[in-house]
């Protein structure tokens, strides 16, 4: 007997008028109408998602444009801390299909047209939100409140900025009405097409899409078990389990091998659960909730004196815009009343949401309840991300699916009855009426004290007229057809507050001029670009390859790189190579110049080992003379722009890109980022190599030698040089070791002469090579996806975190 578990409760049948005006098309046009009003207010307004959208999605969205259209695969990124391995790097787009593929069809696109496609992904959402209401029986309007929710509300909104999560989470709701669909008709079609989906959330890679697995995961288990024969739904529904973990697998175990791979040897292996704790969302924050403005988070007049770094006792690395979790003044009334107050949070169809809501709760509060620790000591994963707040774009779908349920159930039921039999219900009003009364004088408390206590006032009242109209429109809707027109006022209410209220706002937009970098540039930035390049393209005629350092310029300057084909020692990226932060002190970001740090490895741009990366030239924001206090002072540089915003000079010529060593000296390079110092060695035919690569050479050069080698002779020229490959043309009089001053990464392969030969770590963070003598052809080429590296990275994933991973 097969099971009928259905993941649609059980009806009595929908109103014929509800039927009438619950259909999918009606409800498909509603949502878009809804979100291009919302689209289309950051183009007309001139306005374009801010912060990391720019800083960092959008210039790698341009890197992937521009190296499709060179005919390149972007595997390695030479443009970006002096070497990035974008593959494994899970916000570089490249396992993003739908962005990667834009990049290839429109390389150039404009900031505008980026925004518009990432945004386009919360309309599928949106519409998949709304398919999963309209299977669960739900009105129309009950549909479009809980997309529009999902599309605007909360996290949506605020945190617009962050590309990736923001794809994640739209798949989410694809993904589980997939699983529904799946399962409910029992369908291997829809079963692959599930795969894809929670596939496609899950390269996001992010703490997003984690959740996502874990929410989808709980989805399929209730299925199991509201059935009442768990072992008999598994024996019927096996093989459509197995198609969808398969598909699924199949479509993330590269990426997600290649970027615990990555983690290994990141500035960010785990995340301590210190660190993690800081990026708890303050219980503050939900006095947004209901008043979305009350800390000044929607208005860029003021500045914004809610929960955050000075606000919250012990600290916060969070903000305005992780803080706030506002989606309508409407929905919190619905889930304070009616989900709350009047007990239908948990009742029948809605039960799953409302436990999503509690966890998504629990663990975005993080270290201000007892109940993280033990889930971040205990669960697997969860001590890769440092952000429990990332948890409220869950909250967000379940508070959009809730509301939906809440709203369905009033124009069937309508009010719910408060004095009930029992001590629950006078507890629950008890409950609801501390939240709003909790709300209020959280946001006076804050308010008062930041000396903004009318704007305050201002902001509360205007929540409490919404609030007013709603419950007028439902007091008085006493008929199941007025209820039904009281449910369509309540959707178009929100969605009209959340348009006007979210799109283009103080949170998720900026005005274009400000990302000047990329295409409207000032004639000083464009002067300063020009004389660089310039600079450049000379000494590349002469055979070398500089490097740049541009640090301390705000408008889009930290990753323009990407786009300029600039090699740039600096960047802004939140993963990065640890070894080389630590020998080059880089930072996060390239525009806070507190971030920027000199180890004595590296004492300035003058240094031996900036000299090694063949760091010529250097972009500043302002004069040199007027960097901080602390900052080095290099001799003899030569300013060859200066003007406003914008200052460009030549460092002097650099070590060559290659070179061939005939003496090695062995170092630990653990112990030299430890001790600081950097080895003494002449770097004209001498070299550092790394103890790990001493077990893959085959001369001696020097090592445990009483006798130092003869110096040799050697023609060294790079013949090509691409993104993933490089090929150089030696010819020396001695067997050596050929030097590539580019940034040794597992994946990167070598042959000479077309045999393969082992990558040897050299200097400290290079890549080399053994060489006989005479002429031959040296290639690198990064090739992370070959089954050697790939059985690497697998053999690396099942190492324990602690232990080392040798190259």
């Amino acid at each position: 007997m097969t099971d009928t578990t259905s993941f649609v409760q059980a009806d009595a049948g929908l109103r014929p008028f509800a039927a009438r005006i619950g259909t999918k098309t009606i409800t498909c046009v509603s949502i878009f109408a809804v979100w291009l009003a919302a689209a289309l207010a950051w183009p007309l307004s001139g306005k374009v998602v801010p912060w990391d959208s720019k800083n960092h999605f959008y210039p790698m969205f341009r890197f992937l444009g521009r190296t499709f259209a060179d005919g390149y695969f972007p595997l390695w990124n030479p443009y970006h801390f002096s070497g990035h391995p974008t593959i494994a790097d899970p916000q570089s787009l490249i396992f993003t299909p739908t962005l990667a593929l834009f990049a290839y069809l429109c390389p150039k696109a404009s900031m505008f047209a980026f925004d518009g496609i990432v945004y386009a992904h919360l309309l599928a959402g949106g519409i998949a939100t709304g398919f999963l209401c309209l299977r669960r029986g739900f009105v129309a309007p009950s549909a479009l409140l809980a997309a529009v929710m999902f599309m605007m509300g909360g996290s949506a909104a605020a945190r617009l900025q962050h590309t990736g999560m923001i794809v994640s989470y739209s798949f989410l709701p694809i993904a589980l009405l997939a699983l529904e669909e799946a399962l409910d008709r029992r369908s291997m079609l829809l079963a692959f097409g599930f795969g894809g989906a929670a596939g496609l959330m899950a390269l996001g890679r992010d703490q997003i899409a984690f959740f996502g697995c874990a929410l989808i995961v709980g989805a399929a288990a209730r299925h199991a078990f509201h059935s009442r024969r768990p072992l008999a739904w598994l024996k019927d529904h096996w093989l459509r389990l197995l198609v969808m973990a398969a598909t699924g697998i199949a479509i993330i175990v590269v990426p997600v091998l290649l970027t615990l791979q990555f983690l290994k040897s990141s500035n960010r292996p785990e995340i301590g659960y210190g660190l993690a704790v800081m990026g708890s969302l303050p219980p503050q924050s939900f006095a947004t909730l209901l008043f979305p403005n009350v800390f000044g988070t929607l208005d860029n007049g003021v500045n914004y004196w809610g929960p955050g770094p000075l606000t919250v006792a012990d600290g916060s690395w969070t903000d305005r815009s992780i803080n706030y979790v506002f989606a309508g003044t409407l929905p919190a009334l619905l889930l304070l009343w009616h989900g709350l107050a009047g007990r239908r949070a948990l009742g029948r169809g809605v039960r799953f949401f409302g436990i999503v809501a509690t966890v998504a709760l629990v663990y975005a509060l993080g270290r201000f309840t007892p109940l993280f620790e033990p889930l971040f000591d205990i669960v697997p994963g969860v001590d890769l991300y440092r952000r429990p707040a990332d948890a409220t774009f869950i909250l967000n779908f379940a508070f959009a699916m809730l509301s939906a349920a809440l709203l369905d159930r009033f124009c069937t039921e309508g009010l719910p009855r408060l004095r009930v039999p029992g001590a629950v219900s006078p507890v629950l009003i008890a409950a609801a009426t501390l939240c709003l009364m909790g709300a209020l004088a959280i946001s006076l408390d804050l308010s008062i004290k930041a000396g903004h206590t009318v704007y305050a006032l201002r902001e509360i009242l205007v929540g409490f007229a919404i609030a007013g109209a709603g419950i007028v429109v439902m007091l008085r809707a006493t008929t199941a057809r007025a209820r039904l027109l009281a449910a369509t006022a309540i959707a178009a209410i929100t969605a009209g507050e959340l348009v006007t209220r979210h799109a283009a706002s103080a949170i998720d937009g900026e005005p274009a001029a400000y990302y000047s970098a990329y295409g409207a540039m000032s004639p000083s930035e464009r002067a300063g670009l020009a004389a660089l390049k310039k600079a450049i393209s000379e000494r590349k005629d002469e055979g070398a390859r500089p490097r740049v350092e541009i640090l301390g310029l705000a408008h889009g300057w930290q990753n323009v790189s990407m786009i300029e084909k600039l090699e740039d020692t600096l960047g802004y990226n939140a993963l990065r190579i640890a070894d080389y932060e630590q020998l080059t002190g880089s930072g996060e970001n390239a525009v806070d110049l507190h971030l920027r740090q000199f180890p004595e490895t590296f004492r300035g741009w003058r240094s031996r080992l900036a000299n090694l990366l063949g760091l010529e030239y250097l972009v500043l924001g302002r004069p040199i003379e007027s960097l901080p206090n602390d900052y080095p002072r290099p001799d003899e540089v030569t300013e060859i722009y200066g003007g406003p915003g914008i200052y460009v000079y030549h460092l002097g010529n650099a070590a060559p890109r290659a070179y061939v060593a005939n003496k090695l000296i062995s170092v630990d390079e653990s112990d030299v980022i430890e001790s600081g110092e950097m080895p003494e060695f002449d770097r004209a035919y001498e070299a550092l190599i790394d103890e790990r690569s001493l077990k893959d050479l085959q001369g001696k050069y020097g090592l445990g030698q009483s006798a130092a080698p003869a110096q040799g002779e050697a023609l060294v020229r790079i013949v090509s040089y691409k993104r993933n490959c490089v090929i150089i043309q030696v010819d020396t009089d001695k067997p050596g070791v050929l030097v590539l001053h580019d940034l040794y990464y597992p994946g990167w392969e070598a042959t000479i002469d077309d045999e393969p030969a082992p990558v040897l770590r050299m200097n400290l963070l290079f890549r080399g090579v053994e060489l006989p003598r005479g002429r031959h052809i040296v290639t690198f080429r990064f090739n992370p996806l070959s089954p050697t590296h790939l059985y690497e990275a697998v053999r690396d994933a099942f190492r324990n975190g602690g232990e080392e991973t040798e190259p």
